[in-house]
């Protein structure tokens, strides 16, 4: 696969993407949009319970849209002006093993060339849909990666279901860290920018997640964000980590691969500046109610 960015592109994506930027996070918009329900891994602290207005959490949106609704919602925006550069899909499930996904990328591509198209993945498709990703338009990426040792990732995983097969224990975790790894080293080559996401589990991944930094700076990935576990699911008896041990672990895999500290753990349908997070369905309803009050006025 040839590079599908210069140098020069990357640097003007990472300045105006605001979760690649802390500078860009207060500056300009993005939207995520929830059109992909279905999962093929069960994280241990992954609750799937995706239909929730009252939570501000990964995996949490209003409804799931179809990509038609989806393409509509960025017409909206993009109407509004509300300054919106990012275009992502993280959610609710995993966006690789839904078609949809690619459907809707490429329709906004078609029509917003110059909007940045963004996915956020746990890997395990990585590699085997990298090819799809580029065609969609898609030029950055987040991929979850909470292990780089068997063992660990045993704790951390309860299933993996990949190419019809149900993976579980030593070999779910096997198969996941091998996809995962493999698939980060090919969107890297493909000159995609990629953040390593990873989900900071006291008692479980601590002592292993420098190894992961280790492990990612070496493959030339562009950005690491450590992020706290939210306990919920199976590891609800955990506790969420502190912002000093947080800090801590951030500064120890700073010298191997450059840290994101703004991180805000948003929604599924999260829309507008980085921690605003948004509920879209409430946004679009006061659009409405907001043109039907001009059409009484006038």
């Amino acid at each position: 696969m040839k590079t599908i960015l210069k140098h020069c592109d990357k640097r003007h994506i990472v300045n105006i993407h605001p979760c690649f930027s802390q500078e860009a996070h207060n500056r300009f918009g993005r939207i995520h949009l929830p059109v992909a329900p279905a999962c093929n891994i069960q994280c241990r602290y992954c609750l799937k319970k995706y239909d929730c207005t009252n939570e501000s959490r990964p995996g949490i949106t209003s409804r799931v849209l179809t990509p038609h609704e989806a393409l509509e919602r960025v017409r909206l925006l993009v109407e509004r002006n509300e300054r919106l550069t990012v275009i992502g899909i993280a959610g609710p499930g995993d966006p690789l093993a839904n078609d949809s996904t690619f459907e809707t990328f490429s329709a906004i591509h078609r029509e917003y060339p110059e909007l940045t198209l963004c996915v956020s993945t746990n890997g395990l498709l990585l590699y085997d849909r990298l090819d799809d990703l580029v065609e969609a338009g898609v030029s950055s990426l987040t991929v979850t990666i909470n292990a780089v040792t068997n063992e660990i990732a045993e704790k951390i995983y309860s299933w993996v279901s990949y190419k019809g097969k149900l993976y579980k224990g030593r070999e779910a975790a096997e198969r996941l860290l091998n996809s995962q790894w493999e698939g980060l080293s090919a969107a890297v080559e493909a000159g995609l920018i990629v953040k390593v996401n990873t989900v900071f589990i006291p008692e479980i991944n601590d002592e292993e997640i420098p190894f992961v930094a280790w492990f990612a700076g070496h493959r030339i990935a562009d950005l690491m964000n450590i992020m706290p576990l939210i306990p919920k699911a199976e590891f609800e008896h955990l506790h969420r980590p502190s912002h000093e041990a947080l800090n801590t672990l951030r500064k120890k895999c700073k010298k191997h691969i450059p840290q994101m500290t703004h991180c805000r753990q948003c929604r599924a349908d999260a829309c507008g500046e980085l921690g605003e997070d948004k509920d879209m369905e409430l946004e679009v309803l006061h659009s409405r109610i907001g043109e039907e009050y001009c059409e009484i006025v006038n």
